[in-house]
């Protein structure tokens, strides 16, 4: 690696094989292998819904999303969603932005801390709390060193083993387990019958998964940097439907895998997070055991080393380069981007050890990510001419209610995301109506003419006016200017209304 987007971006030249299998490296985590074979074993079929979600949000994001995504960011060179948002609706966007980016990554990257934690606690003895921080040290010290271009590689090669493991267990545990009436029997015989109904799941739980790790899914900015990091958008597409369908059938077999370890092997646990092992310490001899702990490794760090790189590009994109001068050498850009990776480890470690329970950490960070930036993410994307104080304000209503009803701790059983959405959805609307008259289509720069912008400011000491305050509000200002008018006339000094 030599050059910022080498690290940031995979010098946006990644082929189909290794886009396919990164795709799928990163969907598939340790709170998919490990939190919900746990979860189909305690709570049943009605699990299936968790993948549903996914499920459709992700088809969504194949049929009407990708394509956009791409094209707009092959066009203005983004590595960020950061990039996206500050150049629709203003370079202010980007506080908003970063900190919603974070606040779901940096959950996500603690919760792989968790899931190599509980690995070496249980093949080591290692005590939880050292686990996880042994984890979060050696995981930083690979990606602080791998960069995306790495990371997709590797992906090629974790991808494919975690897949055939995962495969070769659920073939392995319906053989052993017998049919599927014999398995209901048993179930009917403990009394939990209704473990087998895929529809015995509350609305409630539904509809968190959904406006959760459902919703995220549209708004995950590794899935948005891997389409600008294919080399083309035929491949890029291709590679993510192909991948959408490996995913699919490896959550379906995962739950699966939790009910009939329970129902049909009739293994009995006292501690469920534990099951997987338990399952394939029971199924096979010690080499083949050996094997699928390798399995499941490979799986956690395809995983953690690209919410890293996430959590990273955003610190390093939407907060650090901004401040540079235009004439920064890539060398130095490296370094701050390795700076940047330390930096997310630490808020990951400290979220890992203060929540370490796998699906609640993942659905927790989620809530703040859709929250905050679903609904302008989706205005920015389809509508023609925005208004930029809007979305702005949207994005920080939705963060600040999510983040402080979740400090609260859900009062009344109530989601944050449940209140979070819908008021970001509520907020925009208003003031796209107020502004009606004068919407535009971008409110900001497209990030190299932002930073010839800054650079001039700290040339020539160019007032506010010319700053990315200045600029953000371009589309709430109102000027009147037309959809097709330049984005750099939104940012000359002294622009008043007309």
């Amino acid at each position: 690696m030599k050059t910022y987007e080498d690290y940031n971006v995979a010098s946006r030249s990644v082929t189909l094989f290794p886009l396919i299998l990164t795709y799928v490296g990163t969907a598939i985590g340790g709170s998919i292998l490990l939190g919900l074979i746990t979860n189909g074993y305690s709570l049943g079929m009605g699990q299936q819904w968790f993948n549903a979600g996914i499920i459709l949000a992700s088809v969504l994001m194949a049929v009407f999303f990708i394509k956009r995504i791409r094209v707009l960011g092959e066009k203005n060179n983004y590595v960020t969603i950061g990039d996206f948002t500050a150049h629709r609706f203003g370079s202010a966007a980007r506080i908003p932005t970063t900190i919603a980016v974070l606040t779901a990554y940096c959950a996500i990257t603690g919760m792989q801390f968790v899931s190599i934690g509980l690995i070496l606690n249980l093949i080591a003895n290692i005590p939880m709390t050292a686990a996880i921080i042994i984890s979060a040290v050696m995981l930083t010290i690979k990606t602080v060193f791998g960069g995306l271009k790495a990371v997709v590689w590797q992906d090629a090669f974790h991808g494919t083993l975690q897949t055939i493991a995962v495969f070769g267990l659920f073939v392995l545990v319906l053989v052993v387990a017998g049919d599927f009436s014999q398995v209901q029997a048993n179930a009917e015989a403990q009394g939990l019958g209704q473990l087998m109904d895929p529809m015995g799941i509350g609305f409630a739980e539904v509809a968190v998964y959904a406006l959760t790790v459902g919703a995220y899914q549209l708004v995950r900015q590794d899935l948005w940097q891997r389409a600008w990091a294919g080399k083309d958008l035929k491949t890029v597409i291709k590679g993510y439907w192909i991948a959408l369908a490996l995913m699919t059938a490896t959550m379906v077999m995962v739950i699966w895998i939790g009910v009939w370890a329970r129902f049909g092997i009739g293994l009995e646990s006292e501690d469920p997070t534990l099951v997987y092992y338990e399952l394939i310490a029971e199924l096979l001899p010690f080499e083949v055991v050996i094997i699928l702990i390798v399995a499941l490794m490979a799986t956690v760090i395809s995983c953690a080393d690209s919410f890293f790189m996430c959590g990273a590009s955003s610190i390093v994109n939407d907060v650090i380069k901004p401040r540079l001068a235009k004439d920064t050498s890539q060398k130095a850009l490296l370094r701050w981007s390795r700076i940047a990776v330390v930096i997310t480890a630490v808020i990951a470690l400290v979220l890992a050890l203060a929540v370490p329970v796998l699906v609640e950490l993942w659905v927790t960070g989620t809530a703040m990510l859709v929250s905050g930036l679903l609904f302008p993410a989706i205005v920015a994307l389809y509508f023609t001419r925005v208004s930029g104080r809007g979305a702005i304000i949207s994005m920080w209503v939705g963060l600040v209610v999510s983040i402080g009803w979740t400090l609260l701790g859900g009062p009344f059983g109530i989601h944050p995301v449940f209140l979070g959405f819908p008021l970001s959805i509520a907020t925009y609307l208003v003031f796209h109506f107020v502004d009606r008259r004068r919407l535009v289509e971008f409110a900001g720069l497209p990030p190299e003419e932002t930073r010839l912008v800054l650079d001039s400011e700290r040339s020539d000491g160019a007032g506010d006016e010319a700053s990315g305050t200045g600029g953000t509000d371009a589309g709430a200002r109102g000027d009147g200017r037309a959809a097709g008018t330049s984005a750099a006339a939104s940012m000359e000094p002294g622009r008043r209304p007309q």
